[in-house]
């Protein structure tokens, strides 16, 4: 029911029991006290009822609405009918409550797109036009003054400055960025004129991935979710059944029909499931919420309990736990023409997209070099990449590339000082060639992100009992980051292919819950091996914003930190959850088979402990995970 006439129809239940109140205890007057009573009835009991009705029409399953609906009715019979009345009342506003409650969760999401602009800096021949964002197109250029919003998912074609990215990366420092730089729909451009080329219009953007994707995750219900689902249905019918029984027991016992019936409904009332059933989705969804306004976006609440399982983890070292951001550091050409190397080199690496290919294609344009166009060419995973140039094949990569293409390394013909010194340093070493013609090498080196160190002590702090850093480089390479960001001599894997990532998750996995943390578009294999597979750094990206469990839209790893709290934060709030209403439930149906507990403080009892559930639940809204709350203030 939508939430504007559940409103009024709580209100009209309100004004009815009050009006129903006034002419029997004020005013003495029956005709007073039955209208109000009567609208009470109506208000609050005829869409329970039409709802009930549905859900055992289309679902076959027997609502909780009905169980407060019977009791209602039980109360009626017996000449309670102002005490069935507060029942309904109080069950109705209740249910307007819970349903404001889950709905600010689902809305936190979509409140993202309440920072999208309406229009927009076109750039035109004659200058600039006005016009509505849902005008523009890949292709346009628009123009964005300091504090204005970006409207659209671009890349800089001129100009320079600062953007607040916290709306969908979580980063809370500004970023400067320049040309060629992508910006994201949502963010803040803080200072600086920039020029943007526009590259997806809005129904594509970033923005709108995430509203789609989290309002999947949403629906998609968690393991914990459905058993509360599949326990909530059963029990209503046990409840149903039991207040039967206890029906006959009274009677047995000697008590009349008034009040055997009466205590039957207060029973059916104090035993039904309502907090326990609303206890998981009010944690889960208000969780999922939190995280997407943080910049992680978690697929359902399958992953989001998995996390909080995990103690192991593996991180893949290139573009993870480093910047990807290599540099060239050294050239060596067996011509001993290291330009026209690097420029044959860089021809080839140009369809590449790993970060060690940005940096060769990049030293070739600081030299200011032409490579020349290579066809045919194919990727061999954690090995390197191989095409066709003008003079023929070509290949390069890590020296299993090179020993599939038939170069010995140390054969005595390539035991010169220039290629010594390239290989025994602690650098990535690129080789390439034409079949088994070694034509020369560079070397590259990368460095940890900033936040990787911080990230991996959060994580140890937290309880990480296993880590493991793997990659496809040398030994030498892999144990000088591994040992920057903390790692042991044996928690770090290197020169491994594909299938040796998979074999090492798998090991790990007998041990326990694992995590495997990669770019979302390589190491596809590993992700799907570990029990929840998290890519990083993924703004942007729609293949790697599919390919994981978790999506760190940031490359700040202390965003994962921050995720892994924030999963166990809900796990437990969830345990609170489900031991305060089955604790209040034992309560409440102890009291009404013992103790004579009254319908009205029975309904108080059942309510209260939903709202405060629901309540407990939304504390995650607040998580310290987001940092939409600081934003500075924008035009």
């Amino acid at each position: 029911m939508e939430q504007t006439p559940r409103l009024w129809l709580t209100l009209a239940t309100v004004a009815g029991l009050a009006a129903g109140a006034l002419g029997h205890w004020v005013l003495g007057s029956a005709p007073l006290m039955t209208a109000g009573l009567t609208l009470a009835y109506l208000a609050g009991g005829v869409p329970a009822t039409r709802d009930a009705l549905r859900s055992l029409r289309d679902d076959r399953t027997l609502d909780i609405d009905l169980l407060m609906i019977v009791a209602a009715l039980a109360a009626l019979a017996v000449g309670a009918a102002i005490e069935g009345a507060v029942l309904l009342t109080l069950f109705s506003i209740s249910e307007t409550l819970e349903d404001r409650a889950m709905g600010r969760a689902r809305r936190a999401v979509e409140a993202l797109m309440a920072l999208r602009p309406d229009t927009a800096l076109r750039k035109t021949a004659l200058g600039t036009e006005e016009v509505p964002v849902s005008q523009l197109k890949p292709g346009d250029v628009v123009v964005l003054r300091p504090g204005a919003r970006v409207p659209v998912d671009g890349r800089i074609a001129a100009g320079s400055g600062s953007l607040d990215e916290s709306t969908i990366t979580g980063e809370s420092m500004p970023v400067h960025k320049d040309p060629g730089a992508p910006v994201f729909e949502a963010t803040v451009n803080l200072d600086g004129v920039l020029e943007v080329t526009v590259l997806r219009g809005v129904g594509d953007s970033t923005v709108a991935r995430m509203i789609a994707l989290v309002t999947e995750a949403q629906a998609a219900k968690a393991p914990s979710e459905r058993f509360s689902a599949w326990f909530g249905q059963r029990y209503t019918i046990a409840v149903l059944a039991g207040s039967v029984v206890t029906l006959g027991a009274f009677l047995l016992a000697g008590r009349g029909w008034d009040d055997a019936l009466y205590r039957a409904a207060t029973l059916l009332v104090a035993a039904s499931p309502c907090a326990v059933v609303i206890s998981v989705p009010a944690a889960i969804l208000s969780a999922l919420s939190a995280a997407a306004r943080g910049g992680v976006l978690f697929k359902g609440g399958a992953a989001l309990e998995t996390l909080a399982e995990v103690r192991a983890f593996a991180f893949d070292k290139t573009g993870t736990l480093t910047t990807g951001k290599a540099e060239v550091t050294a050239v060596w050409a067996a011509d001993s023409d290291e330009n026209r190397f690097l420029e044959t080199l860089a021809a080839l690496e140009a369809q590449s997209e790993h970060p060690i290919a940005a940096a060769i294609r990049a030293e070739a344009a600081r030299r200011n070099l032409s490579p020349a166009s290579v066809d045919a060419v194919h990727a061999h995973p954690s090995e390197g990449i191989s095409g066709t140039d003008a003079e023929g094949a070509l290949w390069a990569g890590n020296p299993r590339m090179a020993a599939r293409m038939g170069v010995a390394l140390d054969a005595p013909d390539l035991a010169t000082p220039g290629l010594a010194a390239l290989t025994e340093g602690a650098q990535t070493v690129v080789y390439a060639g034409r079949g088994d013609r070694l034509l020369g090498a560079v070397t590259v080196a990368d460095r940890p992100r900033a936040t990787s160190g911080a990230g991996l002590a959060a994580l140890r702090a937290a309880g990480m009992r296993e880590q493991a850093m793997m990659t496809g480089d040398r030994p030498a390479v892999a144990q000088r980051i591994g040992a920057e960001l903390g790692f042991e001599p044996q928690e770090i894997h290197a020169d491994l292919l594909p299938g040796d990532k998979v074999a090492l998750i798998g090991a790990m996995a007998e041990r326990g819950k694992v995590a495997f943390v990669g770019d979302g578009v390589n190491d596809a294999a590993a992700l799907a091996r570990a029990d929840v597979g998290i890519a990083m750094g993924t703004a942007g990206s729609e293949v790697a914003l599919q390919a994981a469990d978790v999506a760190l839209l940031s490359e700040d790893m202390t965003r994962l930190a921050a995720a892994h709290r924030l999963a166990r934060r809900t796990a437990l709030v969830i345990r609170q959850n489900l031991t305060f209403a089955i604790g209040a439930m034992l309560v409440l149906v102890t009291a009404g088979l013992f103790f004579d507990l009254p319908l009205p403080l029975a309904v108080i009892g059942h309510e209260g402990g939903t709202l405060l559930v629901v309540l407990n639940g939304l504390r995650l809204l607040a998580d310290p995970i987001r940092t939409d709350r600081n934003r500075p203030a924008t035009a």
